[in-house]
C-alpha cells in the first residue's frame, strides 16, 4: 500500500512539485524578509548647511536629496508624497528631524540614531500606534485573501460540480461568465472592506484624514487585481487542495515583502524590487497615505496607474485562460469558444 501510494505520488509530478517547492519559497521568504533592523534609510536634508549636515549624518541616512535652498515646506511636501521617510531641516536656532510615522520601524530605527542637538517632529503618527498603520494594510489583506483564495476555490469548486461544462453551451461571452462568476466575492469583499474600515475607525480610533473617493476608487483598482489573480489560479488548478496551495504561494510573499509587516528598508535591495512588483506593495503604500496624510490623486498617480495596468493585464489573463478552459467542454464537436462566437447579437 505504501509502495502504491509513494507510485502514485510520483506520476503526480505537479503536486510533487508544490510540495516542495512552496517550503522552498517560505525559506527564502522568511530568510530574506523577516528583519526588522533598518539599515538604509532614504533622507531628505534642506536649509542653509545642508550639504555639511548630510556629510555628518549616520551612515544609515541615506541622503537622496540634499537642497540648502529648501525649506520645511519641501520637506514636509517629500514625507506627504512618501518620497522619503525622514528630512532633516537645518539654518535655524535648532535641526529638526522630520519623522514619517506611518513607517513604524524606519521611524523608532531613525530616532535611535538622531544626531545630537537634533529635535524630532514625528508626523501624521505622533505616537507612533501600530493600529493607525495595520488597519489600512488590514483591508488590503483582507481583499486579497478573498480574491486570491475565496475566488480561486469558488471556480474549482464549480469546475469539479460540472457547473462549467453547463456554462459553455450557454450564450455567453467568457468576459460575460467570468464577471459573473467573480461578482459574489466582489461584493463580499466590499462588504469585508466596509466593516473593517469602519471597526478602525469607530473601534480603534484610526484616523481618516483623505478623500472618501479615492479611497473606493483605489480598493476597487486593487480588488480587480486579487480577483483576477483568483480565476487564474482556478484555470490552472486540478484541485481545492491544489489551487489553496497556488493561493498560498501566491499570497505569502506579497505579505512578507509588502511592507506590510517587515520594513522594505530592511530587506536586501534584489528582494526589495521583488516587492515593488507585488500589487500588494503599492496597496498598502498608498492606502496608509490616503488614511494618515490625506494623498491626493497626485501624490498616488504612480501607484494607481500601477495597480490599473496590473487589474488589465491580470484580468485580461484571467479571462483568456477561462475562455480555454470552457473551450473543450462544448458538445457536438464544437468548441466552446466557436459557441461563444455563435452567440445571437
Amino acid at each position: 500500500m505504501i509502495r502504491k501510494e509513494f507510485l502514485q505520488m510520483r506520476r503526480d509530478r505537479r503536486t510533487v512539485a508544490l510540495m516542495v517547492g512552496l517550503p522552498l519559497l517560505l525559506l527564502i521568504v522568511f530568510g530574506y524578509a523577516a528583519r526588522f533592523d533598518v539599515t538604509s534609510i532614504d533622507t531628505v536634508v534642506v536649509g542653509p548647511g545642508a550639504e555639511r549636515f548630510a556629510a555628518g549624518l549616520n551612515p544609515v541616512f541615506n541622503a537622496v536629496e540634499v537642497d540648502p535652498d529648501a525649506g520645511a515646506d519641501v520637506a514636509r511636501r517629500r514625507l506627504t508624497d512618501s518620497d522619503a521617510p525622514i528630512a532633516f531641516v537645518t539654518g535655524g536656532p535648532i535641526t529638526t528631524m522630520l519623522v514619517d510615522g506611518t513607517e513604524l520601524f524606519v521611524a523608532q530605527s531613525a530616532l535611535r540614531r538622531i544626531p545630537p542637538g537634533t529635535v524630532p517632529e514625528i508626523l501624521f503618527n505622533p505616537e507612533l500606534d501600530t493600529a493607525p498603520v495595520m488597519v489600512p494594510s488590514l483591508i488590503g489583506l483582507i481583499l486579497l485573501f478573498v480574491g486570491t483564495v475565496i475566488t480561486s476555490l469558488g471556480v474549482v469548486k464549480e469546475r469539479e460540480s460540472g457547473t462549467l461544462e453547463q456554462l459553455a453551451v450557454m450564450p455567453l461571452r467568457p468576459v460575460d461568465v467570468t464577471i459573473g462568476k467573480i461578482a459574489p466575492y466582489f461584493v463580499v469583499a466590499v462588504i469585508d472592506m466596509a466593516v473593517v474600515t469602519l471597526a478602525g475607525l469607530w473601534i480603534f480610533g484610526v484616523p481618516f484624514v483623505g478623500s472618501p473617493i479615492l479611497f473606493v476608487l483605489y480598493s476597487l483598482v486593487f480588488l480587480f487585481v486579487v480577483l483576477g489573480l483568483g480565476v487564474a489560479i482556478s484555470t490552472v488548478s486540478r484541485s481545492q487542495g491544489e489551487a489553496i496551495q497556488l493561493a498560498i504561494m501566491a499570497l505569502l510573499p506579497q505579505i512578507m515583502l509588502s511592507g506590510m509587516i517587515f520594513p522594505l528598508e530592511s530587506m536586501a535591495v534584489g528582494v526589495r524590487w521583488i516587492g515593488y512588483v507585488l500589487p500588494l506593495t503599492w496597496f498598502v503604500e498608498g492606502m496608509r497615505g490616503i488614511f494618515l496624510k490625506g494623498s491626493s490623486v497626485a501624490a498616488l498617480a504612480l501607484p494607481l496607474a500601477y495597480l490599473t495596468v496590473m487589474a488589465v493585464v491580470v484580468f485580461g489573463v484571467a479571462v483568456t485562460r477561462f475562455r480555454r478552459e470552457l473551450a473543450p467542454r462544448s458538445p457536438g464537436g464544437e468548441t466552446g469558444e466557436a459557441a461563444f462566437a455563435g452567440e445571437p447579437s
